[in-house]
């Protein structure tokens, strides 16, 4: 990327785990390019797995074992040789399910190091259900925060976990750029439609609802429309399901598509460490939200932009007052919309993010 100034003033090594076709890295990390080359700030991103690998993920297959060692090995090759940048940015981890020894590595050229995570990821390690993964891995993330400059958390619930280790960190939400986020014009003659957007891999959150959603598909002559949910959800379909397949330059028409956005989560370990990055989507383009309350999604759904729903019986009703109340719709839409240019947006969090760069840049590597 050419910057606009001769000469950065602060050059960054990113170390995602997924190249661009993953939402982390996306959202994480690619689309404050543009604002921090406008800084002075000059990155360069180092994917561990690439797009391949990502789409093997969304399409069930097997990723290609060499291609994975392969990866492993770049990755470590690089370290060793030691990184030239004023700052390390890592996403998520180095290593995935590798002990903590080589998370460390990050520590060697003794640069200050920026950590950044959106997702509950230490718990797929200290919450497994295998003794010996939680024995070895349980604790592998806390070298790279207690040795990070600071710590980027997308919510509380993951900085409450990093604080333990960092008093450096700072709560940064996984945002959309609200200038390319926005409501549609019109709707046309389509049915109203409640809509998710999601991987195969949180597609399951979505099934204890489809009874639901295939009665209000039948009885109220809604359409309810699947993006990302991939091919092996076609067998939970039903009159009045449309499936649609994900992609980059079709995933905001996709959502502007849609007149209800929803997100149910089960209150679990994990998914506490959702961002809430479906909800903000949705609200971005102006649609109410129904959501369960677990962790993140009780902060971002209050006051205003739609209802959060603990079971089946508040699943229903919050549907239905929006089904039968277009003026309804319209007010907390447009209350979802301003929250998410106020609260969740890039042009509101970029500033941040600078900032929390240059003093990081600042800070001592810590081993």
């Amino acid at each position: 990327m050419n910057s606009s100034r001769s000469v950065p003033d602060l050059r960054v090594a990113a170390f995602t785990k997924y190249d661009r076709e993953a939402a982390s890295t996306r959202q994480r990390v690619l689309q404050y390019l543009p604002h921090l080359d406008r800084a002075g700030i000059k990155v360069d991103v180092y994917p561990l797995l690439d797009d391949a690998y990502v789409r093997s993920l969304a399409s069930g297959e097997a990723p290609s074992r060499p291609a994975v060692a392969a990866a492993y090995a770049r990755r470590l090759r690089h370290l060793l040789r030691g990184e030239t940048a004023d700052l390390l940015w890592v996403y998520a981890e180095l290593f995935p399910w590798l002990p903590a020894r080589f998370e460390r590595l990050a520590f060697r050229a003794g640069k200050p190091l920026l950590y950044d995570y959106d997702d509950a990821f230490f718990h797929a390690y200290d919450d497994h259900p295998n003794r010996a993964v939680r024995r070895l891995l349980g604790g592998k993330l806390a070298p790279l925060m207690r040795g990070a400059a600071a710590v980027c958390a997308g919510n509380p619930y993951l900085a409450d976990y990093a604080a333990r280790h960092n008093q450096a960190t700072h709560v940064l939400p996984t945002v959309v750029d609200t200038d390319r986020y926005c409501p549609a014009g019109n709707r046309g003659e389509r049915p109203l439609t409640i809509g998710w957007i999601g991987s195969p891999s949180t597609w399951h959150y979505v099934k204890p609802l489809l009874p639901l959603l295939a009665d209000l598909a039948r009885e109220r002559r809604v359409r309810f429309l699947a993006v990302g949910a991939g091919a092996a959800a076609a067998a939970d379909g039903f009159d009045g399901m449309a499936l649609e397949p994900w992609s980059e330059a079709g995933e905001i028409a996709s959502v502007q598509a849609m007149d209800i956005g929803i997100m149910p989560l089960p209150d679990a370990p994990w998914a506490r460490g959702k961002c809430g990055y479906k909800l903000i989507q949705y609200m971005a383009c102006g649609l109410p939200v129904v959501a369960s309350p677990v962790g993140v999604n009780t902060q971002i759904v209050a006051d205003g932009p739609g209802f959060l729903a603990s079971d089946l019986e508040q699943w229903r009703r919050a549907l239905d007052r929006l089904i039968d109340d277009s003026e309804l719709r319209r007010r907390m839409g447009e209350a979802g919309r301003a929250r998410a240019v106020e609260d969740y947006s890039l042009k509101a969090h970029a500033p941040r993010l600078v900032e929390i760069m240059r003093r990081a840049a600042g800070g001592p590597a810590q081993p």
